[in-house]
């Protein structure tokens, strides 16, 4: 008899059940794209923002040491330290080497080059463009390319920079980038203005003839610079091998309370657990260790802006859940009350046969616990398809969606569905059964 009821209540209801079915639907279709998006998001915005350059440096660790006795800095006044190239590969060796997007070395040096029949001081900066490398089995290829993406450059294929077939980073946009095993360099725009130079010419540089691959464009100091392999720096410092400083592009997770603590003061599972996460203090952890005598940093401003606008899009998305079930559950309670109050003659007629509160809750709880899962089911699927949508648009790739996600989804479903049809159950079960006979509300 139970089961007879609530299927005649569908049978005989079916416009107001679509409609709060539907309403189940929608509303439970956007929380299932928005959790999707939220618990996928994080490598995707992370990645994304990694046009925006590279989240670590890494110095000599000399260069953070200042000797001062009386006030007087005993610092030796020469440009440093440096760190050993042949150290590099090992980045790659780190816990978190899939994390690693690229990193970029750099030898800044003071040349002359000849200007107005005379010399002029301008600095070289050695550096990978797109250098291939090894490490164990790993074939890579990193460089102010992959960690510097804003950087613009201008000139013609044919000055040793010919794109290669199948490779993005030998497309045709890669012309007028030097091969990191040439002689030729990049001349920053306002230095080329100042210069009369334009890709192709030559250029004394520290008595060397270097041709000009291309004109670079950063809107920063390089467009004041020169800048060339890091082998061509190196020779004219004099020192194989030197590297000033090493910018390092790394996928990371927003730091919270527990990545700014220090690991030497932490309980041994404690520090497991800071060491396995890709906090970008462990990584910086992480590169120390690998690379003798150097010291690691988060660039703080592009690390902090990671954690802000990933926060404030999973804000907005968090926003934009409650706000559909909100709406859907409004929308439930509509339909339940209008579709009681038309069955308050039957609720009458039950009650006055002896059915209990418990009973006639029942019924209805049971109807929208089926509304709830069918709607959820249907909801889930839809949800699914958008957020799919959702990563190609944005993200230009798809968004997995768990399998863990449907039950959550379906309990979301009840309770949305349950918590829109409380009020109208509970006005039903206070019906008198005399008033509710005679058609009386």
């Amino acid at each position: 008899m139970f089961a007879r009821i609530v299927y005649e209540s569908f049978r005989h209801q079916a416009r107001r059940k679509l409609l709060a079915g539907i309403a189940i639907t929608l509303g439970v279709a956007v929380a299932t794209a928005m959790i999707a998006v939220a618990t996928d998001i994080g490598d995707k915005i992370n990645r994304e923002l990694r046009s925006y350059g590279a989240n670590l440096l890494v110095t000599p660790q000399e260069d953070t040491l200042d000797v001062e006795v009386g006030g007087v800095n005993l610092k030796p006044p020469s440009d440093g330290a440096f760190l050993n190239e042949s150290d590099l590969p090992k980045i790659r060796g780190t816990f978190w080497h899939n994390n690693i997007v690229g990193f970029s070395p750099m030898l800044p040096v003071t040349v002359k080059i000849g200007y107005g029949g005379g010399a002029k001081d301008v600095t070289l900066v050695g550096t990978y463009f797109n250098k291939p490398l090894h490490f164990g089995k790993q074939d890579f290829t990193t460089g102010v390319r992959i960690t510097h993406p804003w950087w613009k450059v201008e000139g013609s294929c044919g000055n040793g920079a010919l794109p290669r077939p199948g490779r993005v980073e030998d497309s045709p946009a890669a012309c007028g980038w030097p091969n990191d095993d040439s002689q030729d360099v990049l001349l920053g725009e306002r230095l080329a203005t100042k210069l009369a130079r334009k890709p192709g010419d030559t250029l004394d540089v520290a008595g060397r003839q270097l041709t000009i691959s291309g004109i670079l464009s950063t809107g920063a100091a390089e467009d004041d610079q020169i800048v060339a392999p890091l082998a061509l720096a190196q020779q004219i410092l004099g020192k194989p091998g030197a590297v000033r400083r090493v910018y390092v592009s790394a996928l990371t997770k927003p730091q919270d309370a527990f990545a700014t603590q220090d690991p030497n003061t932490m309980t041994p599972e404690a520090r497991d657990r800071w060491y396995c996460s890709p906090y970008v203090q462990s990584i910086a952890y992480q590169l120390q260790e690998v690379i003798p005598h150097s010291h690691a940093e988060q660039i703080r401003q592009v690390a902090q802006n990671e954690g802000t606008v990933l926060s404030r899009i999973k804000g907005l998305m968090l926003l934009v859940t409650l706000a559909a079930l909100f709406a859907s559950a409004l929308a439930v309670s509509a339909a339940m009350a209008t579709a009681i109050f038309e069955r308050r003659v039957e609720v009458g007629l039950m009650k006055a046969l002896g059915a209990g509160n418990l009973a006639v809750s029942a019924i209805f709880f049971a109807e929208a616990l089926l509304l709830a899962l069918v709607g959820g089911i249907a909801g889930f699927s839809a949800g699914a398809l958008l957020a799919r949508q959702i990563g190609l648009s944005i993200f230009n790739s798809q968004i997995s969606i768990e399998p863990v996600l449907f039950p959550v989804i379906l309990a979301i479903a009840v309770i949305v569905t349950f918590a829109g049809s409380a009020a109208a159950i509970r006005r039903a079960v206070k019906f008198d059964p005399v008033f509710a006979l005679r058609g009386e509300g």
